[in-house]
């Protein structure tokens, strides 16, 4: 029956189309309702009408205009009854989470034209949140933290998340008894808003009293206790780890508790049972029932499908032989990796081969007894080259720089090890954030990959505008540093926004100033010389003057003074053998040091007037593996060994240096010095890392007769920030005690170093890296062989934070305890603040 002759009904409820309700009337004199019409309708079921117009019912604040742009009808477009344009517009209203109920209605036809009503019901808006129960300085973060905001729709969605999440809020500090209430009531002071009270009832914080094991025998209660890294019981002096009960945690402690079982070779340990149990004490306690099963060993180990590598080059890799206990994690970690980036696996191992698309898998195959046999099964495929290497997202440094920088180039074999050395290496730029995220596209078909590198830039340079108190005087610095210049580009107007970046090269410009000194220097490097290899230059050039100073009452002598001219010149080589994260770097540099009624003790010698020169090779040898932040690394290792030295003059002429006065002896300065560091990175977490450190350092003389040079000594101590001095002195920090304070006046000539700081990530966004820090040190300045203790050290302790916002650079604060006294002293050190302006990673 397609012609109907009726009054027509039509309600859509909850995204579907309710069936037609058709009513006949037949009466003349039938009263209808608005949006109906008295003569009979004819409709056609599936037959397309124009949309007419539609009118709107139900509304207390919205406008029918802001209903119908909901709906995304519009008036003469063809719609079909019923048909998907209608049920996505009852759809889009209720996806607009703004009512609470839609129904729509047939209101005429007219011909080919039909005409629409939607009644819809609002949502109420939410007005006021008040909470009761806690208090006041927590209830704003409370409500900011549960999203709940002025005018937000109140939804039956909305109260049960809400709830959930207060409840959930103190269950995971440990009120496991918490209650939470919510009220919704009406508010009279507008129209279609409700008030939101709610009541939190956290009640006491429960601990756990116990954590008790059955069925363990293999493995002790202490040891499977300690591999619940996160659910802890109450402890006497426990502070570093509470002992809440949170449920997510918990359900992890048990699969750690699992994971502990399969590592030692209990493949078939599973948990029986657990359970919660209350104490009168408002204590719980855990129980958990074990079946830990029997201890397997590995047996065969069978490679399958291996052609680019034998099974003994396999095993070196696997390193896992035949009655090692059974350990199926590592048996994963071997095969698959262990998601570090120094990871040494199988799938790592045909991957940094070109084998892109090889499937390395591990299947046990057979079980006996206490023995598993296991197939390693290897699909190798092809080998795969890399078709394209893109960069995105650099938008002030140029391509070239990033690209001389990576080890992907195009026609390379496909290397895993390669694209995350190139990531590392792009960390060490430090104009990017650290997280590089590498997007490979693989080709199966053409056996290829594209790599798109995607980067985000943060500032390449600095500026140092400070002020400060030391010495007796006001110090004032202005320094600024460009970390990614572009010389070529100096005379470019157009290239200034507001510098011209984008080559890679640094300059910089550092300016302080005092009533005691003045200094001022330029300093310029290009990493990469001529553009083709990793050749650096670098150039500085430097003035200072210095005034005496009277110690007791701080008066300034201008006439008195030490003025310090240098320059230097250095070229840099990354070297091939052993392997390409090696530096090479020789600088030559001079100095004059100008001395006018100075009166600079230097031993038992007094220099009042004179000039001294310092003409000295420099050579180091470096490798730095560590990354991938420069700020914040992660992995890897730096390690330095240097030496300093100027020409033997003395002994290649005939003079009796016993007998000259001291500015004929130091005239040309003469002296060897030797550094060499070593630091270590190794990460727990991605945010937990120990960075172990040890340094030492030693300034020698060629001539007995002139001994130690007046200059070049090391000054041990405090935050091992150097302020102005450009005599060549090494400063040497040991929080816990005052600057430079662990070496005698003129400066050591022997230190040592050693120090363990374990690090954790707050936040590592391009705007700025922030991290704590808690660490131990301990080191010490010796004049001369003869007082030379390697074991007699200083000693500290503490805890800091380190701040790095790309325009002003390091920014830190340490608290540290020395544990013994200064030289001279008896009494210990103490506590002592640090502040860190400046790049100490």
């Amino acid at each position: 029956m397609n012609n109907l002759q009726s009054k027509f009904y039509l309600k859509l409820t909850s995204y579907t189309v309710v069936l037609f309700a058709l009513f006949f009337s037949f009466s003349a004199n039938a009263q209808v309702q608005k949006d109906t019409i008295s003569k009979n309708i004819t409709f056609e079921k599936g037959k397309e009408y124009i949309l007419g117009g539609i009118t709107v019912t139900g509304l207390k604040k919205f406008s029918e205009e802001t209903v119908k742009v909901f709906t995304g009808l519009r008036n003469g477009q063809v719609i079909k009854l019923p048909g998907d344009k209608l049920t996505s517009a009852i759809k889009k209203l209720y996806e607009s989470k703004q009512f609470s109920n839609v129904d729509v209605y047939l209101a005429r036809i007219d011909g080919n034209t039909v005409y629409l009503q939607f009644d819809v019901q609002e949502l109420p808006q939410l007005n006021q949140i008040k909470i009761s129960g806690v208090k006041k300085s927590k209830q704003k973060e409370l409500i900011k933290d549960a999203e709940l905001k002025t005018g937000v729709m109140v939804t039956d969605n909305l109260i049960v998340t809400t709830k959930n999440y207060f409840t959930k809020k103190y269950t995971d500090k440990g009120f496991l008894k918490t209650k939470v209430n919510l009220d919704i009531v009406n508010d009279t002071t507008d129209l279609n808003t409700v008030n939101m009270n709610v009541f939190i009832d956290k009640g006491k914080k429960i601990k756990i009293k116990n954590i008790n094991f059955n069925g363990n025998e293999k493995i002790s209660d202490k040891k499977l206790r300690k591999a619940m890294s996160n659910t802890k019981r109450k402890f006497v002096g426990r502070f570093w780890k509470g002992s809440k009960f949170i449920e997510e945690d918990y359900q992890e402690d048990l699969e750690s508790i699992l994971d502990k079982y399969s590592r030692l070779g209990f493949r078939d340990a599973r948990i029986l049972d657990d359970k919660i149990s209350w104490n009168d004490d408002n204590t719980i306690n855990i129980d958990i029932d074990l079946e830990e099963g029997r201890q397997y060993r590995f047996a065969e180990i069978i490679f399958v499908g291996n052609k680019e590598y034998t099974d003994e080059e396999l095993n070196e890799v696997l390193r896992i032989d035949k009655g090692d206990v059974y350990n199926g994690a590592v048996l994963k970690e071997r095969v698959k990796g262990d998601g570090t980036p120094t990871s040494e696996d199988l799938s790592t191992l045909y991957q940094d081969s070109g084998f892109l698309f090889s499937q390395v898998n591990a299947v046990e195959t057979k079980v006996q007894n206490d023995s598993i046999t296991v197939e390693i099964r290897i699909r190798e495929d092809e080998k795969a080259r890399i078709r394209k290497v893109t960069v995105s997202g650099n938008d002030k440094t140029n391509d070239h720089v990033i690209f001389r920088e990576l080890r992907v180039k195009p026609g390379d074999l496909f290397s895993r090890t390669n694209i995350i050395r190139s990531i590392r290496e792009i960390g060490q730029l430090g104009f990017f954030d650290q997280n590089v995220v590498p997007d490979v596209i693989p080709d199966y078909n053409n056996k290829t990959a594209d790599i798109d590198f995607t980067v985000v830039e943060k500032g390449g340079s600095q500026i140092e505008l400070q002020g400060g108190y030391g010495g007796g005087s006001f110090i004032g610095t202005l320094g600024l540093s460009f970390n990614n210049f572009s010389i070529r580009n100096i005379f470019n107007k157009e290239a200034y926004k507001p510098l011209p970046m984008g080559d890679g090269q640094s300059l910089s410009l550092r300016l302080q100033s005092s009533r005691t000194f003045n200094t001022y220097s330029f300093s310029f490097t290009e990493p990469w010389l001529g553009g083709k290899k990793p050749k650096s230059l670098s150039f500085s050039v430097y003035s200072s003057n210095q005034f005496q100073i009277n110690p007791q009452t701080f008066d300034v002598d201008r006439s008195r003074s030490l003025g310090i001219v240098g320059a230097s010149i250095g070229l840099g080589q990354r070297l091939k053998w052993p392997d390409d994260f090696f530096q090479l770097s020789q600088t030559i540099a001079y100095q004059s040091f100008n001395l006018n009624n100075y009166g600079f003790r230097v031993g038992n010698d007094v220099l009042n007037n004179g000039t001294l020169n310092n003409l000295s090779y420099n050579v180091s040898l470096t490798r730095n593996s560590a990354g991938p932040s420069l700020i914040f690394p992660t992995y890897g290792s730096e390690f330095s060994i240097g030496v300093k030295a100027t020409f033997p003059y003395s002994l290649l002429n005939d003079r009796d240096y016993s007998q000259l006065d001291a500015a004929e002896k130091y005239k040309w300065l003469e002296y060897y010095k030797i550094k060499a560091k070593g630091k270590w990175y190794t990460s727990f977490t991605d945010k937990l890392v120990l960075m172990t450190n040890a340094e030492m350092g030693y300034l020698g003389f060629y001539n007995s007769e002139i001994g130690l040079s007046p200059f070049e000594r090391f000054f041990v101590g405090g935050d091992g920030i150097a302020v102005f001095q450009l005599d060549g002195r090494e400063v040497i920090g040991l929080r816990g005690y005052e600057n430079n304070r662990l070496s005698s006046v003129d400066g050591g000539s022997i230190y040592n170093k050693f120090q363990l700081e374990l690090r954790y990530s707050i936040t590592d966004s391009p705007s700025a890296s922030i991290y704590t820090l808690g660490f131990l040190e301990a080191g010490n300045s010796y004049d001369n062989f003869s007082t030379f203790n390697p074991f007699e050290l200083k000693r500290s302790a503490g805890l800091g934070i380190r701040i790095f916002m790309p325009a002003f650079g390091l920014l830190g604060i340490d608290f540290a305890h020395g544990f013994d006294p200064l030289p001279g002293f008896t009494e210990k050190s103490g506590w002592q603040t640090h502040f860190i302006i400046g790049r100490q990673f």
